[in-house]
């Protein structure tokens, strides 16, 4: 088997189990909503967690189908692997002891947070060709991070909606929210640096064959 063909088979598995977490995720809000549809559906985009599994569940299904574009750019992809491992940093380091799911809940936060982020930095590691990663590339990738932080904060400002409690203008007011963003904002940075760091240790080799 090509290197090719284990890339498409490695991403086919992705796709399935974010796409699997992502549905279940979704079912399960709705299932036990105490608000309108339409008010569940915002909030069930307007989490990081969510909008990140998303960009890992197409990054992998437009690989496998063959499609050319922004999700085959090395750029991207690398962001996306950023983007997913703070969701897996900042769930399991914060958020993960402040609830404690059972059943269906238990094995989509297992996967929203720990599978599929180990699963794209493998995948980031051995399949993406990182060769022609720059430093100046990081800037564009903080513009996401910055909007959803920005949307957020507007969104939680008109309906009381706080995704993580570590924004909630409500319990902690602007400064220590706004403080929060800054942290959060330099853990981007730092982990932008960081694969880019590790892109640089691979620019002279081809992506591994497994």
């Amino acid at each position: 088997m090509s290197n090719t063909q284990q890339q498409r088979v490695y991403a086919g598995l992705g796709a399935a189990v974010a796409w699997f977490a992502l549905i279940l995720q979704f079912v399960l809000l709705m299932q036990n909503r105490k608000t309108s549809a339409g008010e569940a559906i915002v909030r069930y985009f307007s989490y990081f967690t969510v909008l990140s599994n998303i960009l890992v569940a197409l990054c992998y299904t437009f690989f496998v189908a063959g499609i050319k574009g922004f999700f085959a750019k090395v750029g991207t992809q690398t962001a996306i692997v950023v983007y997913i491992v703070i969701v897996g940093l900042v769930y399991n380091t914060v958020l993960r002891f402040q609830w404690l799911p059972s059943g269906l809940a238990r094995i989509s936060d297992e996967l929203f947070h720990s599978v599929t982020p180990v699963l794209f930095v493998l995948y980031w590691l051995l399949y993406v060709d990182k060769r022609s990663l720059q430093w100046r590339d990081i800037p564009a990738w903080l513009l996401f991070p910055l909007a959803y932080l920005g949307y957020t904060l507007l969104h939680g400002s008109l309906t009381a909606f706080y995704p993580y409690p570590f924004l909630d203008v409500g319990q902690l007011g602007y400064p220590s929210a706004l403080l929060n963003c800054l942290w959060v904002t330099i853990a981007f940075i730092l982990f932008s640096l960081l694969f880019v760091g590790l892109a640089k240790a691979w620019r002279k080799r081809p992506p591994v064959a497994v």
